[in-house]
């Protein structure tokens, strides 16, 4: 604790990378937090964007000792059931602080996956993937109008998507019952309703208990 060490490298291969601690127990460090995102940009860039966001998937292994306080399971994390499945860190982080965008924005998700287990099915409920960069790879021509991809532990995507329609669009693993355990988020798009592409006679009603919008 209280110890800085500084270190140099140079970025040679262009990325979205997940980087972590490799000191051990690495999955015990993993599990707790020493992880992140870095983004190596190819030389001339990427195509510009409205908005760009990052999005770190991650799991949680703990046991309840009290109503205020868990302490981390390391058996829990053995047997890859996680407590929590979270985005950003902890439960409701991209929920009671959704991302915000206007219609007629693209949107740029910069999005990883730190595990340390669980491979991700990354997909936002209401809308399609315009580009995908797959596995973080920002060489290659990136995919196009996919509704799903998969990011791995350890790894990374790109995603850019077209805000046509305003609402709430949800962010997921479609692995989906995760999404009772915390791996859930809002894209909060704001603007003109566009009736030629959506529209409804029905008012919008509020579902009790309900963790999709």
């Amino acid at each position: 604790q209280g110890e800085t060490k500084v270190g140099f490298f140079r970025l040679l291969q262009p990325g979205l990378f997940v980087y972590h601690s490799a000191a051990g127990p690495v999955p015990v460090h993993v599990a707790r937090g020493m992880y992140g995102l870095i983004l190596v940009e190819p030389h001339d860039g990427l195509p510009p964007v409205d908005k760009e966001f990052a999005v770190c998937q991650s799991e949680i292994y703990a046991e309840e000792i009290d109503p205020r306080t868990y302490e981390f399971s390391y058996e829990r994390g053995l047997d890859e059931n996680p407590t929590l499945v979270v985005f950003n860190g902890r439960e409701g982080a991209l929920t009671q602080t959704p991302m915000v965008a206007k219609t007629g924005d693209r949107v740029r998700l910069f999005v990883g996956n730190a595990g340390p287990n669980l491979v991700s099915s990354f997909h936002v409920i209401g809308s399609i993937f315009d580009r995908v960069y797959r596995d973080g790879d920002l060489i290659s021509p990136p995919a196009r109008g996919l509704q799903t991809t998969l990011v791995p532990a350890g790894g990374s995507a790109v995603v850019e998507i077209d805000c046509v329609v305003p609402g709430n669009y949800t962010l997921v693993d479609h692995s989906i019952f995760r999404m009772e355990k915390g791996c859930v988020g809002f894209l909060k798009v704001l603007g003109e309703q566009r009736k030629d592409v959506f529209a409804s006679g029905d008012m919008p009603v509020f579902c009790p208990g309900c963790k999709l919008h």
